[in-house]
């Protein structure tokens, strides 16, 4: 029987210790020059020693000068990569394996940035009365499409250097690459629009540029929206023929999410009622793409117990991925490997109206428990959901006023 300690060797042959993954989550805790802190290697060393099999990290984006928040971390341009080997290190020394997340923001780059967003087309984020929040973007020329598949490749390729065992190439979430595949954001008449294949070209293009240019030993997923869970957008029949697409280029698995900043689908906030369950909310709806699919799938999405976490193995997929659990409860797959099958990481419900703002604070209050983890100090699950946005926006402040400082000396 296949339970979630049982060890998972991927296509290019890495062996994972166990099925259970920390699930991509931005950390908010870059240094200057966009680079790893002390604190964010002690924040992985710590899910490392607590039991889970592989970190994904929050993302790394391809483009210094594309940020979707003042203390992301990147690695294209970077002088001194000694910090990210360290990162690597830690983990290893751990027993977990590291990938890393890698991402182009597009679209989804607030106003009060440095830079021009990029996109498909001229189409803008849309929240309502919130929609000045960010700017019309830019629509992506051939040279800035070429640009940025190289990025990526280049990403890839410094980060195997650095010693990460593997990169997941974010296509989630309302990301750039999310945006290319969505015909609500993608309304391109050239190769890189109109079909489904036209708008996972760009996709498809990146998985082979860096399956060329990383060891064969290293592992490259993708991370793919189930659904937008808008009207016309992305839906899971277009999901299953990407995965398709995939299949022949040497990816390792595809985790399978959904939403969007327009449609939060990820904090459980989507208006759609599949997402509303409170654990494994994608599992449903993904239910028959792991009859078909050609390739091991993940599924990440509100697991905090070990009953669920063992029927999303049962169900089929190959790995399970956590973020917000292990925000409250690090070590918490130590506790299931000691038969505490009843340990269970949760934080207070959140009773916010508006679907943005409790998405917000949502994503504030488990980044509150990360930057805990790294002083080696008690998480606190039940922190006042407001309390940690006012922390993280006085953060977001003082981090923008050091990355614009940055964008003025090196990019205009």
């Amino acid at each position: 029987m296949t339970t979630i300690f049982t060890p998972f060797t991927t296509v290019s042959g890495v062996t994972l210790p166990n099925r259970l993954v920390k699930a991509a989550m931005a950390e908010d805790m870059a240094g200057g020059r966009m680079l790893p802190t002390n604190d964010i290697i002690t924040l992985y060393r710590a899910w490392a020693e607590g039991g889970t099999g592989l970190l994904i990290t929050g993302h790394i984006m391809v483009d210094p000068a594309a940020l979707s928040d003042p203390s992301d971390i990147a690695i294209v341009g970077q002088k001194n990569l000694t910090p990210f080997k360290l990162w690597a290190d830690a983990v290893h020394a751990g027993g977990a394996k590291l990938m890393a997340q890698i991402n182009h923001p597009g679209r989804q780059v607030q106003s009060n940035m440095p830079g021009e967003p990029i996109a498909p087309s001229a189409i803008a984020v849309q929240l309502g009365s919130r929609r000045g929040l960010f700017s019309t973007p830019r629509p992506m020329t051939d040279n800035d499409i070429e640009r940025t598949i190289e990025n990526f490749a280049d990403t890839a390729s410094l980060l195997a250097q650095s010693g990460f065992d593997g990169v997941e190439i974010h296509a989630a979430h309302g990301y750039l690459l999310s945006q290319f595949l969505s015909p609500l954001t993608n309304q391109r008449a050239d190769r890189w629009g109109g079909s489904l294949e036209n708008r996972a070209r760009m996709l498809v293009e990146i998985v082979r540029r860096v399956r060329e240019r990383v060891p064969e030993q290293f592992m490259v997923a993708v991370k793919l929206n189930s659904a937008d869970f808008q009207r016309g957008g992305f839906e899971p029949e277009d999901a299953k023929k990407v995965i398709e697409m995939l299949a022949p280029l040497g990816v390792d698995f595809v985790e399978l999410s959904g939403g969007s900043y327009e449609s939060p689908a990820t904090t459980g906030r989507s208006a759609d009622e599949r997402t509303m369950a409170r654990e494994a909310y994608f599992l449903e709806m993904v239910a028959d793409m792991v009859q078909t699919s050609p390739l091991p799938l993940m599924l990440t999405g509100g697991v905090r117990r070990m009953p669920v976490a063992q029927q999303v193995i049962d169900s089929g997929i190959a790995l399970v991925g956590m973020a917000t659990a292990l925000g409250a409860v690090p070590d918490l797959p130590k506790h299931w490997a000691r038969g505490e099958e009843n340990a269970v990481a949760s934080m207070p419900e959140i009773k916010i109206k508006s679907k943005l703002v409790a998405s917000l604070a949502s994503l504030a209050r488990v980044r509150f428990q990360f930057k805990r983890i790294a002083r080696a100090k008690k998480t606190i699950p039940g922190v006042p959901p407001l309390l940690a946005v006012a922390r993280e926006q006085a953060l977001y402040a003082l981090a923008l006023r050091r990355y614009s400082a940055w964008y003025r000396k090196n990019v205009r």
